[in-house]
């Protein structure tokens, strides 16, 4: 056993503010830590799991490799889960309690609750409920009520703590079996669990019923400096930095578009703006155990902001929906129309949301504009298209969040209708405005 690892584990749970996150400060812990046979697990980069003394294998306690507390479970006398909670990557607390809800549409559910620090259990908002799991013995990925609520990081979290508690109890392979498999579910999977390697179309597979095993694969999570927290399997997937989650672009062979990529770069690991493939500006530099070599602070632009002229809102619409469900095109355009677009100063970012605005970094407009007019004349008109199909892909995840509450705001017998027009398929002709835009973009006038 790791002495050190027990020792660092001991010395976290002797503070005073984690020992207010348990009822009897994890004192059965604490004192078996003493013993011959701590019983703790150590992760490949630093991360610590506490078990409960005894038979079994019930996790009590997950923390950093810098003593940071990652996740609390409370378990009931009869050997059942009580409650649950872990940290997001930007410090919000959230938690599971088991089997206390009931819904129509599986039976049995688990509340999702947002909590308060330092207590061993204070709610501070209901969030949702997803399927009842047997925690004991997990063997399902639980369908989710309401997704759309999770705060940003609550998923990945959740779903890395249900991993844990998976490879705890050997469970090999688990299935998704609810009634909607997305990519965006598919996509958050990837971080905690791998998908069957013998299966040569994951998503297609998945998104058929959700016909397709996971192997558990949970990650480690560590907070290496202020506002910067790392995930880690093999090398570091995933960086959130000032609140901005920064990805690799290659999961387990599945590539996805990444804005704000984490690339390597030799030895090291670079957080990069990314856009026309290539890096507009790097925030952070990591070495492969994921500490920080470099930060660089956003760089600062003082030029006002200026509003995208009219015709972009119709283009991005079309784009936008050309990539959504079907039954979203329709508010995908009214969200669009009730929004301010704008290219200005975004630090530290691509895009930048407060309240009905949307901020387009003004650096990806002048590099992208100098990108397209460097190009020559026959080659420009395609750069100009891939300019504005960057922009949409940038710009489409606040936009379909803000067209599916406006789906979710209507009456079921309006909300009916959309799914029965979008059950027809999608339009496949472009909108005009798309080319409009982009022989604009390539002149050089939009």
């Amino acid at each position: 056993m790791n002495a050190a690892a027990v020792g660092r584990l001991a010395e976290c749970l002797a503070r005073p503010e984690v020992r207010a996150h348990a009822p009897d400060g994890f004192a059965p812990l604490r004192a078996a830590l003493e013993g011959p046979d701590p019983p703790v697990a150590v992760g490949r980069w630093g991360a610590v799991v506490g078990y409960a003394p005894g038979p079994g294998r019930r996790r009590l306690v997950e923390v950093d490799r810098a003593g940071h507390l990652v996740a609390v479970l409370g378990w009931r006398a009869d050997g059942g889960l009580g409650r649950a909670k872990c940290r997001t990557a930007t410090g919000l607390w959230v938690g599971i309690e088991p089997g206390v809800e009931t819904t129509p549409a599986w039976g049995a559910s688990d509340r999702l609750v947002v909590l308060e620090d330092g207590a061993p259990w204070a709610p501070r908002a209901a969030l949702t409920v997803c399927e009842a799991v047997d925690y004991e013995r997990p063997d399902l990925i639980p369908t989710l009520l309401a997704p759309a609520r999770l705060p940003p990081g609550a998923g990945s979290a959740l779903l890395n703590l249900l991993a844990g508690l998976m490879k705890d109890q050997g469970v090999a392979r688990v299935r998704y079996r609810g009634a909607y498999p997305t990519e965006q579910l598919f996509t958050s999977l990837l971080e905690s669990f791998r998908y069957d390697p013998s299966v040569a179309s994951p998503l297609p597979r998945f998104l058929d019923a959700g016909d397709l095993d996971w192997l558990p694969a949970p990650h480690e999570r560590h907070r290496v400096a202020p506002e910067v927290v790392v995930q880690l399997r093999e090398e570091p997937d995933k960086v959130v930095l000032d609140g901005l989650a920064f990805c690799r672009a290659d999961w387990q062979g599945v590539i996805r578009r990444e804005p704000y990529l984490l690339r390597r770069d030799g030895a090291r690991f670079v957080c990069s703006l990314w856009a026309l493939g290539r890096s507009l500006e790097d925030r952070l530099v990591l070495d492969a155990a994921g500490d920080v070599v470099h930060r660089s602070p956003p760089r600062p632009d003082p030029r006002p902001p200026a509003p995208l002229p009219p015709l972009w809102a119709r283009a991005l619409a079309a784009l936008i929906a050309r990539e959504s469900a079907p039954p979203l095109a329709g508010p995908i355009g009214q969200a669009l129309d009730a929004l301010r677009l704008e290219w200005g100063p975004a630090p530290g970012r691509l895009l930048e949301e407060r309240g009905d605005t949307l901020t387009l970094s003004r650096r990806l407009h002048d590099e992208g504009m100098a990108w397209v007019r460097g190009a020559e004349r026959a080659e420009r008109g395609e750069r100009a298209a891939r300019l504005v199909l960057e922009v949409a892909r940038l710009a489409a995840p606040p936009v379909r969040a803000r067209a599916q509450a406006r789906v979710a705001a209507l009456p079921e017998a309006e909300q009916a209708r959309l799914l029965a027009a979008g059950d027809a398929g999608p339009d496949e002709r472009l909108d005009a405005a798309v080319g409009r835009l982009v022989a604009l973009v390539a002149a050089g006038t939009a």
